[in-house]
């Protein structure tokens, strides 16, 4: 049985922990040849580890994706390494604060916002510089249910998630013709680490899986699947989506 993603090249961001992780691992499965970023270098190490010893193929390259100069090399690096680049998944991304607008800090808003939505858009403008030549490619931008809803005390992680939105659908319209889909995951309340806090505190948890549809949170695997199905040749007719992966969080 073919899988997936075969002999496909991928990148993704975030790929020391959480769903950056578990991302790398289905996309490996399904066949891919990665290229896993992150600030994190033991835990980016660690997916590589968890790749090859399966017989995989993955490298590790440390990149701040708040930086173009960075996020240059490191595209300049998966070609280098593989030849060329055909599916991106920009996960990276931090929580900020948590305060309600008129108290929320000023640094840690420039920070949401450089590494969550202006990462994602350094990533995607040097993505499909790399994809247009080679006439097709898929890419992934990791957004959140905080990208379709407000949340009261996360202004900067919601205001960087909506713009997440929004940039992925206008590149899906500008490279629509040229081959190249540009998608993007919403995750409801996702166990990673960036969760931990709350997924620790049973009074909190509770209140947490009150409020889901399904009755629990989710896993970084489910996001995953969602993702290798957006980057496959199953998903030739979609771009442009916005996909919330919540347990029906937001159809409420």
């Amino acid at each position: 049985m073919a899988r997936q993603l075969e002999d496909k090249v991928m990148l993704i961001t975030g790929g020391a922990s959480g769903i950056g992780r578990a991302t790398a691992l289905a996309c490996a499965r399904e066949g891919a040849k990665l290229i896993i970023a992150d600030m994190q270098m033991e835990g980016g190490q660690h997916t590589v580890h968890l790749i090859t010893e399966h017989g995989g193929e993955a490298i590790f390259v440390r990149t701040d994706v708040s930086q173009a100069v960075e996020v240059q090399a490191l595209i300049s690096k998966a070609v280098e390494t593989y030849g060329k680049l055909d599916c991106a998944h920009n996960n990276a991304g931090i929580g900020g604060s948590s305060a309600h607008t008129v108290e929320y800090p000023e640094d840690m808003w420039h920070q949401v916002i450089a590494i969550n939505l202006t990462g994602v858009w350094l990533c995607m403008k040097y993505e499909l510089d790399q994809m247009l030549p080679q006439g097709g490619g898929a890419i992934v931008n990791t957004a959140s249910v905080a990208g379709l809803v407000g949340y009261p005390g996360a202004s900067a992680y919601v205001a960087s998630k909506h713009g997440v939105v929004g940039l992925t659908k206008t590149a899906a319209l500008e490279y629509a013709k040229q081959g190249l889909r540009v998608n993007c995951v919403c995750p409801g309340y996702i166990a990673t680490p960036m969760t931990a806090l709350g997924m620790n505190d049973p009074t909190r948890l509770a209140r947490i899986i009150a409020r889901e549809p399904i009755g629990r949170v989710g896993t970084p695997e489910e996001v995953a699947e969602v993702v290798v199905w957006l980057c496959s040749d199953a998903a030739s007719f979609v771009t442009g989506h916005t996909m919330a992966v919540d347990g029906g969080y937001v159809a409420q």
